[in-house]
């Protein structure tokens, strides 16, 4: 009679038996439907959070995920004998079993014509049960996404830069020609024709400041040269 599911101590054992190389053998209970009185390997086990079922078994040539209640620690000297069963206990359903969409399950073979003297075996499937939850693949953790800011404000060029939610550089002030050769690698209508705009306001302002500097400085030597002159 298969047992009422593994404990807790058991899980941990089981684990501990795969991660040291060995398969453990495990009974199917009640709760696996028609598998319920078969042996299996537990061949690995997957992370109980992202499935109930993470206890991975495996039952003649196929590796299907349970969960710990739908198998127990096997008794010594069970599945000595095949795994596979005749095909004459097996009642052949009236349409093919639908396969929940994580798994591809064979239909069971046909039940043999009495008198023919042979039992064609039935291939290990696990039954959809109501109510059971899909496997799920558990994905590699994928770093936050990184932006970095390019700026122009008040007549100075930033850069700043955040992963996810995380701030890597507060904006700091480059030069006009680092910000133009940022600018180079970004190949969007529009964007450099800006920039040429931004650039080219900067130089007209930097012009007028100049040549209001040269008229100063020649109003100060004129002024200097008359105070020389009186001297």
């Amino acid at each position: 009679m298969a047992g009422q599911g593994l404990s807790t101590e058991e899980v941990a054992g089981i684990r501990e038996a795969v991660a040291a190389g060995r398969k453990p053998r495990v009974v199917f209970t009640a709760s696996a439907g028609q598998m319920a009185g078969q042996v299996g390997q537990v061949v690995a086990l997957t992370d109980p959070e992202v499935s109930d079922e993470f206890v991975v078994v495996r039952f003649g040539r196929d590796e299907l995920p349970f969960s710990p209640a739908d198998v127990a620690v096997a008794p010594r000297g069970a599945g000595r004998r095949s795994p596979v069963e005749p095909a004459a206990d097996v009642e052949v359903p009236a349409e093919p079993v639908v396969a929940e969409p994580e798994f591809v399950l064979d239909t069971p073979a046909p039940r043999p014509a009495e008198g023919d003297g042979s039992a064609r075996p039935v291939e290990a499937v696990k039954p959809a049960r109501r109510g059971a939850k899909p496997v799920k693949a558990v994905k590699p953790k994928v770093p936050a996404g990184l932006t970095v800011t390019l700026a122009y404000a008040e007549g100075e060029w930033t850069v700043a830069a955040q992963q996810g939610a995380k701030v890597l550089a507060k904006p700091y002030v480059v030069k006009p020609a680092e910000a133009l050769r940022m600018v180079g690698l970004v190949d969007v209508p529009g964007v450099h024709e800006a920039v040429e705009q931004i650039l080219a306001a900067e130089r007209a302002e930097a012009e007028r400041q100049a040549e209001k500097l040269r008229s100063e400085l020649a109003e100060v030597e004129a002024r200097l040269a008359e105070l020389r002159e009186a001297g």
